[in-house]
């Protein structure tokens, strides 16, 4: 598996637009699909790693591998995206996964962030139990590090305790906002870094920012659109 990452690793989340190189990080998180090798491979002679970005939990017909779907497995629209929530019980979305994260070690990625991962919760139009996710999530992870890959949780907070052994680091969205940033302890206790990103409340930017750094998380504050607008960062 490759090298872990430093508990206290800084990072730059953008998934739209010209991803912009030139932050002092030693992590950036970019889409899979989107990114070509070259830039991967500018941003490791930067001495930086780069995490990439898939959905593993939704439909999105913009992808190139959409075609490999079988409809079975497409279920409700996601509220307020343009996809479609998966069967992940299925082998065929398992089977399209274990190739992203093929195309992810051949891009030259260090690691994965498989995004999606709790739709136990939500209204899928499947069965999803929270054993089903609970599989689905050690499934990506054991697939990515037999990969040499790092593999990081995305959210899905009520599972960390049981799936925070099988992952490298957590990538969080508004902990702060919903006040659940202690669900993530369990990562710090292992010294393995949380990646957070607030979109709203700056106007309590360094009450947050207090708060971040006495629990061990690395937070940003992002535009929703994570199209590199703009960056304010709590370090």
């Amino acid at each position: 598996m490759s090298k872990k990452l430093d508990p206290k690793s800084s990072w730059h989340w953008q998934l739209t637009g010209k991803v912009n190189s030139s932050f002092n990080v030693d992590i950036y998180d970019i889409d899979l699909f989107d990114t070509p090798k070259t830039r991967i491979q500018k941003l490791h002679s930067q001495g930086k790693k780069v995490i990439c970005y898939f959905s593993a939990g939704s439909f999105e017909k913009w992808r190139d591998d959409s075609g490999k779907f079988h409809s079975s497995v497409l279920g409700k629209k996601m509220d307020g995206w343009d996809e479609r929530w998966l069967d992940i019980r299925d082998a065929n979305v398992k089977a399209i996964m274990r190739e992203r994260m093929q195309l992810a070690k051949k891009k030259g990625c260090d690691g994965v962030e498989p995004d999606n991962v709790d739709g136990y919760t939500n209204d899928t139009g499947f069965a999803l139990t929270a054993q089903d996710q609970l599989a689905y999530n050690t499934f990506l992870a054991q697939t990515a590090h037999k990969l040499g890959l790092l593999v990081g949780l995305k959210n899905d907070l009520n599972q960390i305790k049981q799936l925070v052994d099988h992952f490298d680091f957590a990538v969080n969205e508004g902990c702060h906002h919903y006040h659940e940033c202690a669900m993530l302890k369990p990562f710090i206790l292992q010294n393995k870094p949380v990646l957070n990103v607030e979109y709203d409340d700056l106007d309590h930017k360094n009450d947050i920012c207090d708060e971040s750094k006495k629990l061990g998380l690395y937070t940003l504050f992002l535009p929703k659109e994570l199209d590199g607008s703009f960056r304010i960062s709590c370090d």
